[in-house]
């Protein structure tokens, strides 16, 4: 019946603006009466972090940035649900629009620039939830006029981690000025040191909360190497590969909305982010568990990331072309592929392709 509405309803919103229509959705799923979920196939659940997931398919940070309606995303089928990003003091972001749908790519380009209500509004809604269940992960940024990044990122773990199912630190947005230099070695060392010690010492009182690392796919492999590094040096949880790209790939077709400033998402972006997840698996060997984001769209491009390298995935923008059923489908695609090969486990499957991947042609 969700996939009813939402298949009548996907044409209506494209009458909007991208920003009005994702408005609209989330006004919409926070007063709607939906429905538990349907219990998941057992054999989907995933063990990562320390935490119970109980499928892989999880929404990337983004769609519900304010904490507005995690609890309704939930019950549409997804294992876990990122929110965010979340920034110390509300900020407005980049001015509109900032928004745009790259129609015949099923792409997304965006320039938000953490627009964010703010910690204060955000995290009491979080708090207000933290009964209900199911798995909140909290996507955390630094606020653009901020004299000191770091100590942002080290004031938002110490608010969270009692709240979250885990933190993301993101520090791959492009549309932030100077945000991605913290990937450096030199900058992301003393950051971690920092975020580590916090996440450590809140631990005492609150419990242990992953921390995971989120990146750009648009890294050297020099930067990787330098940032696995210093990641596994530190003893971070897991991390996220990746956030959207700078780049413009040749085969887009919607050439003039190409133009637009932002980070690119969607379908074109599955090669690189994928080949960026299989150079990172091969790297961090076993050390922390992976989420592959980047072009998600089908039960084929899922199981993709999982065999190079993802122990969880995390989709959004091929929703705004495929509509939540592709939720429903990745996680049957999923169990069919279970179904074909009797007695192994979704885990069997994570990293058996990436080295043969890193040998490959770099992706255009």
């Amino acid at each position: 019946m969700i996939g009813f509405f939402d298949r009548l309803a996907r044409p209506l919103l494209r009458a909007f603006q991208p920003e009005d229509a994702h408005s609209l959705v989330i006004k919409a799923l926070k007063f709607a009466p939906l429905p538990q979920a349907a219990p998941d196939d057992p054999r989907l659940a995933v063990r990562a972090f320390g935490l119970n997931f109980p499928n892989p398919v999880g929404l990337a940070p983004g769609f519900d940035k304010h904490a507005d309606a995690p609890d309704a995303l939930l019950r549409l089928g997804f294992g876990f649900v990122e929110i965010g990003t979340v920034t110390p003091l509300p900020q407005p972001g980049n001015p509109r629009p900032r928004l745009f749908r790259l129609e015949p790519d099923e792409a997304v380009i965006n320039r938000f620039g953490f627009n964010s209500a703010g910690a204060d509004v955000v995290l009491p809604r979080l708090a207000a939830r933290a009964r209900q269940g199911g798995l909140v992960g909290i996507n955390v940024g630094a606020n653009k006029d901020s004299a000191d990044r770091a100590t942002d990122y080290v004031r938002l773990i110490e608010q969270v981690a009692p709240i979250a199912s885990y933190v993301t630190v993101n520090i791959s947005s492009p549309n932030t000025p100077g945000l991605r230099e913290l990937q450096r070695a030199s900058a992301l060392d003393s950051l971690l040191a920092r975020i580590v010690e916090t996440r450590d010492r809140v631990a005492r009182n609150a419990g242990p909360t992953p921390v995971l690392l989120k990146i750009a796919p648009d890294l050297s492999l020099s930067d990787l190497d330098e940032i696995v590094g210093v990641a596994r040096a530190r003893r971070m949880d897991g991390m996220i590969v990746g956030n959207t790209t700078v780049s413009r790939p040749p085969g887009l077709r919607d050439r003039e909305t190409a133009k637009e400033a932002g980070g690119l998402s969607g379908k074109p972006l599955y090669p690189l982010a994928t080949r960026m997840l299989a150079e990172t698996y091969v790297r961090v060997e076993g050390a922390f568990p992976l989420i592959g984001a980047g072009g998600i769209d089908s039960g084929e491009t899922a199981l993709g990331k999982i065999r190079a390298g993802a122990d969880l995935l995390q989709l959004y923008s091929a929703l705004v072309f495929r509509g939540i059923d592709l939720v429903k489908d990745i996680k049957a695609s999923l169990s069919a592929t279970l179904d074909k090969n009797p007695g192994m486990k979704l885990a069997d499957f994570a990293g058996v392709d990436a080295a043969t991947m890193t040998a490959e042609k770099w992706p255009a």
